[in-house]
C-alpha cells in the first residue's frame, strides 16, 4: 500500500487501547468551526487523539481546491495537541467514508475509532454511502452546530438509531460501546462555516481581466 509522502499519520503500533476520533471532510476551507467541533468532540468523548482526514473529493459536495492546498491549510488552522491532519484517505484511494473506515479497522483492529461530525452534516448523513454500515462500525459524536439542532433531531439518522442514543453525560464512555451508538453535544456555537467563507472569498475577489 503506497502512501502520500505528505501524511503524517502513522497508525498506532503497538495499537493497545487507544480511543481515536475520525473527522473526514473536504475541509475547502479549514476554519475555526472545524477546529470547535475537533475540540469540543475531543473533550466531550475522552478522545486520546483525533484524526483529520482530508478527503481527495467529496462525492457530496463540489471542491475546486486542489488537496494540497486543501491539506496545508487544514495543518495550518486545524493541528495542534492530540490532533493530527493527513491525507490517508489518498493513500488508501478510498473515496467514501465506509471504505475509509474499513481499511482502517482493517489496519488498527484494536484502536477504538470513534467518528465525528457536526450537527449539520446529519440532516444528510442517509445520503451517505451505507450509511447503515457505517453506523454499526462505529460510535459516532455528533457536536451542535447552528441552525442544525432541530433538524438533527429529525434526521432520518436520528429517527432510525433513536433508541442507540447515549446521554451527554454518558459521553465519555461512548467508545467502549458496542455500536450502533452515538451521542449529541450541546456546545456553544462557531457560526462559521465552509460554504460562507467560500462565498465571502468570492465576493471579495477582484473581477477578471
Amino acid at each position: 500500500m503506497t502512501f502520500s509522502r505528505r501524511s503524517r499519520l502513522r497508525l498506532p503500533s503497538p495499537p493497545g487501547d487507544l480511543v481515536i476520533g475520525l473527522m473526514g471532510g473536504s475541509f475547502d476551507p479549514p476554519h475555526s468551526g472545524h477546529a470547535h467541533v475537533i475540540a469540543t468532540a475531543k473533550r466531550a468523548a475522552a478522545l486520546d487523539r483525533v484524526w483529520v482526514l482530508v478527503s481527495p473529493g467529496n462525492p457530496l459536495k463540489r471542491t475546486q481546491t486542489a488537496l494540497k492546498d486543501r491539506l496545508a491549510a487544514a495543518r495550518r488552522r486545524l493541528e495542534g495537541p492530540g490532533v493530527v491532519v493527513s491525507d490517508i484517505e489518498a493513500g488508501f484511494g478510498t473515496r467514501y467514508t465506509i471504505d475509509l473506515i474499513r481499511a482502517l479497522k482493517r489496519q488498527a483492529p484494536r484502536v477504538r475509532f470513534v467518528w465525528i461530525i457536526g450537527g449539520d452534516n446529519l440532516r444528510d448523513f442517509h445520503r451517505w454511502k451505507e450509511w447503515l454500515a457505517i453506523a454499526r462500525l462505529v460510535p459516532i459524536v455528533v457536536v451542535a452546530r447552528p441552525g442544525a439542532s432541530p433538524k438533527a433531531g429529525l434526521s432520518r439518522f436520528a429517527r432510525q438509531f433513536g433508541a442507540q442514543r447515549v446521554s451527554q453525560t454518558d459521553a465519555q464512555v461512548l467508545a467502549r460501546r458496542s455500536p450502533p451508538c452515538w451521542v449529541y453535544i450541546a456546545a456553544p456555537f462557531d457560526p462559521v462555516s465552509s460554504t460562507e467563507l467560500r462565498a465571502a472569498t468570492a465576493i471579495s475577489a477582484p473581477p477578471p481581466i
